[in-house]
């Protein structure tokens, strides 16, 4: 088990607020139901009294929150390579390649990201999520982070919810985009493929912001900053604006090809393994010094040689 100890004064824009409302956005790291057991139990006081989950607060009261947990998960850990672009005493930033699944589930138990973590920082066991703040796809490449405590694991998950951190990307879509934008459309369940997302009135708000780095003949490479961070959210959304990324199996739909590309070009998008899309940068305030920090990792090898493959195929001449 392991115990940790925080103490925070109730600000002004909570007053009126309830106990439990406003421990469940001052600790978001942790569950309301953790809360309010906690609370029952006598490790929550305010001014150094047991209140009830259902008063109010009038601000500037000291909370005392005092947490216990048990180990979060029976996850394994594994000898697996690590990429470790960074790491402290609070923090691992991990550059997770492509093909890596970030969270062991059902009949997929073993050779995670979450399994090699485990490995490299035996501690993670007791943190929610294994430590992971935000997470990539299976067959999306590039850079996260992961917290190493519990006061670090929800100073990020704060950041993360006020739309603080800075996470930009590169994907190469189909069709010849004219310009940027931004796309701000709410993304939910697909009504009938349960497994896929789509953008859906009932959806969550999702935003997202891209710009142009390169057009090619059917093609344009792009750099994509995320203001949220739904589910699927850059595939949904450039999907929905009719520009699927390459190689995406779910939201791809039917290959696109340039007029009179070569058969080498034409095996080469036909068979890209995954959808071309890259985490390359992250940045947020470090949970302890207060400082911002950013980081950026390159693109990986096969996207490399997609884009030398898009560059190729410019130089077709159509008659």
């Amino acid at each position: 088990m392991i115990t940790e100890q925080f103490n925070i004064e109730i600000p002004t824009n909570m007053v009126g607020y309830r106990l439990d409302k406003a421990l469940a956005e001052l600790f978001p790291a942790y569950s309301r139901a953790k809360l309010q057991q906690w609370n029952q139990d006598g490790l929550v006081l305010v001014n150094n009294i047991q209140m009830r989950g259902k008063n109010k607060l009038k601000g500037g009261e000291q909370i005392l929150l005092t947490t216990k947990l048990e180990t979060e998960v029976a996850w394994q850990p594994q000898p697996l390579e690590l990429n470790l672009v960074y790491e402290d005493a609070d923090l691992l930033v991990v550059n997770k390649p492509a093909g890596l699944v970030v969270h062991p589930g059902t009949g997929n138990q073993n050779n995670t990201l979450v399994n090699a973590l485990l490995h490299y920082a035996p501690e993670l066991n007791q943190l929610p999520r294994a430590g992971i703040i935000h997470r990539l796809d299976k067959d999306t490449s590039g850079i996260l982070v992961v917290a190493r405590s519990l006061t670090a694991h929800t100073s990020l998950v704060k950041q993360l919810q006020k739309r603080e951190f800075v996470r930009k990307y590169q994907a190469v879509i189909s069709g010849v985009m004219v310009a940027g934008g931004r796309i701000d459309a709410p993304i939910g369940r697909h009504h009938r493929h349960r497994i896929r997302m789509a953008v859906t009135e009932s959806g969550k708000e999702a935003v997202t912001h891209y710009r142009v780095m390169q057009r090619y003949r059917n093609h344009t490479l792009i750099r994509v900053q995320l203001e949220t961070g739904r589910t699927h959210q850059i595939r949904v959304h450039m999907t929905y604006k009719n520009y699927p990324l390459v190689g995406d199996s779910v939201y791809g739909g039917r290959l696109r090809l340039p007029p009179k590309c070569s058969e080498e070009f034409k095996t080469m998008l036909r068979k890209f393994p995954r959808q071309a899309l890259h985490a390359e940068q992250l940045g947020f305030i470090h949970p302890n010094s207060g400082e911002f920090m950013q980081w950026t990792v390159p693109l990986p090898t096969d996207m490399q040689n997609l884009i030398e493959a898009l560059e190729q195929d410019m130089k077709t001449k159509v008659i």
